[in-house]
Formats: C-alpha cells, sequence, structure tokens
C-alpha cells in the first residue's frame, strides 16, 4: 500500500478513491455532453450538476450513487448525497445514464447514449459495452405472436467476462 492509500485508509473522513480514469479531453468532452443535453432539455446548469457530470464522465464502467459521493468527498467536492441522487435521477429521465440491475441484487448506472440499447457489463472488472439489439425484435414479436402478450418495451443486461479478463482468469 502506498503512503498515500495509508493516509487515506486511515482517514474517517475521507473514503478510499474509487477507480476512475485519468483526466482528459474525452472525460471533458463527456462531461460537457452531459451538461449540454442538460441545457437542452432546459434543465439549470448549476454547478453541482456540472460536478456529477465531470463525476460520471470520469468513470470507467458502471458505477454506483455510493461511489460518486465517495469520489466527491475524496476530492472534496462540496456536493452532498441528495444531490448525487437527484442528479442521477434527472440524468436517467433524459436517458443520458441508465440504471442497470447487478447480478447481485445490487444496482448501477452506466453512461450511455439515449438510443435504445443493451448493456454488456464485465462481472470482473465492471466495464460496460453498448450491445445493439440485432435480431432481439424478432424474438420479441415472436414471444408476442405465442403468448398474445404484446411487448411494449424490454431492457437486457448481458453479465460475464470481457477479453480482458478473460486473459487473466
Amino acid at each position: 500500500m502506498t503512503a498515500d492509500a495509508t493516509t487515506r485508509a486511515g482517514r474517517s473522513d475521507v473514503a478510499p478513491r474509487p477507480v476512475a480514469r485519468p483526466r482528459s479531453t474525452a472525460i471533458d468532452h463527456e462531461a460537457n455532453h452531459l451538461v449540454d443535453a442538460l441545457d437542452r432539455a432546459g434543465h439549470r446548469l448549476t454547478e453541482p450538476r456540472r460536478a456529477v457530470a465531470g463525476l460520471i464522465a470520469a468513470r470507467d464502467g458502471h458505477f454506483t450513487a455510493a461511489e460518486l459521493v465517495a469520489d466527491a468527498r475524496w476530492r472534496r467536492m462540496d456536493i452532498g448525497r441528495a444531490t448525487v441522487f437527484r442528479t442521477l435521477d434527472l440524468f436517467a429521465s433524459l436517458n443520458l445514464v441508465e440504471r442497470v440491475d447487478l447480478p447481485d441484487g445490487n444496482h448501477a448506472y452506466v453512461a450511455c447514449d439515449p438510443v435504445h440499447h443493451h448493456h454488456a457489463i464485465c462481472t470482473g472488472c465492471g466495464r460496460s459495452q453498448d450491445v445493439a439489439d440485432h435480431g432481439l425484435a424478432a424474438v420479441l414479436g415472436a414471444i408476442g405472436s405465442r403468448s398474445g402478450f404484446r411487448v411494449t418495451a424490454h431492457r437486457l443486461e448481458i453479465f460475464g467476462l470481457c477479453a480482458a479478463c478473460q486473459v487473466v482468469a
């Protein structure tokens, strides 16, 4: 454990740093994408919302609200737990993040484009990948035909190991 990690681990007021991507122009672009979407939808562009957008953009893979809160505390950002939850709800209502149910029963969020798609989530490292639903519409149509059930919406989450985690396993 590094001296910095030991210092953080020994302090009760600072949570251990969650895994996040290094700051880059790609992260800035993603944060701006979230903020621009808020603006286009007519929502106020408050500093706390901008901060949560930055925290989301810095994540690599799925994340929980608790991880965002811990990251904000570690960075000494002045945003509270309730603000993080409200902002996640707002982003979800705009289809900018999507809530996913994990195999262990917990839930997390993934940043995504506001077009219909599904997620393949690595149970090893937590990274998520958008997956098109090629062929799924036909399966849903067949289910409807056989059962008489009219499918109006669906959600599919696929769990497994990404290529990098398969090599390690």
